[in-house]
């Protein structure tokens, strides 16, 4: 795990703060007052014990109070005129102290070696192997970024079309726990335009920032896994200036590393290195998406798991829960069943077979 710089601003220097000023600002007028007054002479430099006598005997000499107001105007003169070289200073003292966390960096989570970068790409298709045109996609990434020696771990922008229910956001949340980093999924179905996962800009009666930033704010981790689902069906919202707000718009910087590694955050008004994360899009019909987001992501062509599919899936995902062979052949079946009878079973079927079953096994017995 690496750590690197997140925000494209300086943080004021604690030293320049109106206390510290002040505070040093006193000590030098005692100092003269105690030497005008022939209180301090010049020491050896191995008199330690008179020097920290005369120290004392300096620090009790009381500032009149027209001094002690003139040292605080100073003080505050100089705080203010080396806070306005940082962007941060036009930030209401709240906000500031919420990015004060990123200081000192943010982490980027890592792979130690091509090795790990094979078992994700095989833990991901044997758990999904109808999605092997996007696993063999994000196995091949994950090789590049440790090849190339790349501080963190992240993937290409991938757009997953494919009907509703076949595992696109399962696969998502699952990447993100093999890597080891935060995820987040948005739904384009719910959110209002852009807002959502950028935020507003300030002066809107809602101004906020987005999710994204607020994940890495409270995660203090440079690369999570964001997961944009049904983007074919994200909104816009217009203002009565005849400003549009996108989320197909507002992703177009973020999906491209030279624009996203400066990006500018609509609510902070700062610049952030946001070219570390790893986008997953999906979407049910790619046709009707904006070009400029193609051509950044074309789409990968994902079919729905067959029945086959579905039943190691239930195996596997059983297995790993701990449920008796008893119930996870009963899931089986109830899968063929279910098929004899015309009805197409998805994923999200399953999922819920499985916890019902989980359920079940865990409850307390009657007594």
């Amino acid at each position: 795990m690496s750590r690197i710089p997140f925000i494209h601003a300086a943080f004021p220097d604690p030293a320049l703060s109106k206390p510290a000023i002040e505070k040093r600002l006193k000590r030098h007028f005692r100092h003269f007052a105690a030497r005008k007054a022939g209180l301090e002479d010049p020491l050896p430099d191995d008199d330690a014990g008179d020097r920290a006598m005369k120290e004392g005997i300096t620090e009790r000499i009381d500032i009149p109070w027209r001094s002690g107001q003139r040292i605080s105007r100073r003080a505050e003169a100089i705080s203010t005129c080396a806070s306005r070289k940082s962007p941060l200073s036009r930030l209401k003292p709240e906000d500031r102290k919420r990015l004060d966390v990123l200081r000192n960096g943010v982490d980027l989570v890592d792979l130690p070696s091509e090795h790990r970068a094979d078992e994700i790409g095989a833990a991901l298709h044997a758990e999904m192997p109808w999605m092997a045109p996007a696993t063999n996609r994000i196995w091949q990434d994950l090789q590049q970024s440790v090849q190339r020696g790349e501080p963190g771990t992240h993937i290409l922008p991938q757009l997953l079309d494919g009907p509703p229910g076949i595992g696109k956001s399962y696969l998502a949340r699952l990447l993100a726990k093999l890597i080891g980093v935060p995820g987040l999924t948005l739904e384009a179905t719910v959110e209002n335009a852009s807002f959502g996962l950028v935020g507003s800009q300030r002066g809107w009666g809602n101004a906020a920032p987005g999710r994204m930033i607020n994940l890495i704010l409270a995660e203090l981790v440079g690369n999570p896994v964001i997961f944009v689902d049904e983007i074919e069906k994200a909104g816009r919202a217009d203002s009565t200036k005849g400003q549009c707000f996108s989320l197909t718009d507002a992703l177009l910087p973020l999906l491209e590393p030279t624009s996203a590694a400066a990006w500018s955050c609509p609510y902070f008004e700062i610049g952030f290195d946001m070219r570390w994360i790893s986008w997953i899009l999906a979407s049910n019909d790619w046709r009707s998406l904006p070009q400029p987001l193609l051509s950044r992501c074309p789409p990968i062509r994902l079919e729905r798991p067959t029945l086959q599919h579905l039943k190691g899936f239930a195996r596997h995902q059983g297995a790993r829960r701990g449920l008796s062979e008893a119930s996870i052949e009963a899931i089986c079946e109830a899968l063929d069943r279910a098929v004899a009878r015309g009805y197409v079973p998805d994923l999200r079927t399953v999922l819920r077979m499985l916890d019902h079953a989980e359920r079940m096994e865990r409850r307390p017995p009657l007594q």
